[in-house]
């Protein structure tokens, strides 16, 4: 594999950041040049219609191309010093004129493009024999938290055929027994059955729902040092009226939900006509026997939330959540640190 081969595997050029990053465009080819050692040697580098990336590096000193530096051998050498001087510079084209494009379908691209956005964590390709497994984990504590693949979908159904990509994610055991009865959600291929479950990246389930999977998965890689959990909950006005119960009390009991402990944070966000998110809790009781049931929801266990601050209407509403990533709020989902970190700075 050359040197362009492996600094651009797994991206694809943006032309319209070509001009402006420097390349000059000659008919169908992009062509870039500079200097490096002191103007010793002049860099070339050109970019095809195809997205193909050539280079080659001139000694003006003596008007010829210098090729020495290509020999992998060479490395710690004055040639080696060249080698990674080249790749310096298509590193620094890679990262400001292509895109990652790591994986073979447009939802997978997609997802790690979020994860990387959320928590800066690019794909570890770790495996040889298997260069689409791409695995990611918390920086932090070095755990995975998620695991994406190709495969032949056969794995997954036997009467199936054809190359699918999935993402393995660690979820609560419960939630893994409901989600394994819709379309889009398997047994988890090669991991524990138990605490991990595939979905498949084809569309089926929307970005925003893996998402918030990627997000609980991510939870388990936090170190229990850290600070409590913070949360986003739904909550229907129609079927439930929060503020005639909290006129009672400042206490009230809610449908348990996943990985949600003693101490995290609970925010409200209450449906329509508001919209917003309107209460800030803190778990104060977990796992309380409740048996409830009725057109709209059925309770098994219940937790104790102890209400710690109201929001003004509309202030929190869903436009301004979507300036923080949260764009619908479906079920409880972990509450992205940059929006933890307005909250605490807003009265």
């Amino acid at each position: 594999m050359s040197i362009e081969e492996e600094v651009f595997q797994r991206s694809h050029v943006d032309f319209s950041k070509l001009c402006a990053y420097g390349f000059s465009r000659q008919g169908e080819v992009y062509q870039y040049s500079t200097t490096i050692m002191d103007h010793s040697f002049e860099v070339v580098i050109e970019i095809d219609s195809e997205g193909t990336v050539q280079g080659k590096v001139m000694d003006l000193s003596f008007g010829d191309e210098y090729t020495t530096f290509r020999i992998e051998g060479e490395i710690g050498s004055y040639a080696g010093t060249v080698r990674e001087a080249y790749r310096t510079i298509l590193e620094d084209i890679k990262k400001h004129c292509f895109i990652a494009h790591y994986f073979l379908f447009e939802q997978s691209n997609r997802i790690s493009q979020l994860i990387q956005k959320k928590f800066g964590d690019e794909p570890e390709f770790e495996w040889e024999k298997f260069p689409g497994f791409a695995t990611y984990r918390n920086q932090n504590s070095k755990k995975w938290y998620a695991l994406l693949m190709n495969l032949d979908k056969s794995k997954l159904e036997k009467k199936a055929k054809g190359i699918v990509e999935i993402l393995n994610l660690k979820l609560d055991s419960k939630e893994i027994e409901t989600l394994l009865k819709r379309d889009g959600f398997y047994p988890a291929y090669h991991m524990n059955k138990k605490n991990w479950i595939t979905i498949l990246l084809d569309d089926t389930v929307p970005d925003e729902e893996i998402f918030r999977f990627v997000e609980e998965s991510y939870s388990y890689t936090v170190s229990s040092q850290k600070k409590k959990n913070e949360w986003i909950i739904p909550a229907n006005p129609k079927y439930f009226d929060i503020e005639k119960e909290l006129a009672k009390k400042k206490t009230i009991l809610w449908k348990e939900s996943t990985n949600i402990q003693v101490e995290d944070l609970v925010y409200l966000y209450v449906a329509e006509p508001f919209s917003s998110i309107l209460y800030q809790f803190q778990v104060v009781k977990v796992h309380i026997p409740y048996s409830y049931e009725d057109a709209h929801l059925r309770m098994k266990e219940a937790m104790k939330l102890q209400l710690l601050r109201r929001y003004e209407k509309g202030k929190l509403s869903l436009e301004k959540l979507k300036e923080f990533g949260v764009f619908s709020v479906r079920g409880p989902r972990h509450m992205p640190l940059e929006l933890s970190e307005y909250l605490k700075k807003i009265r």
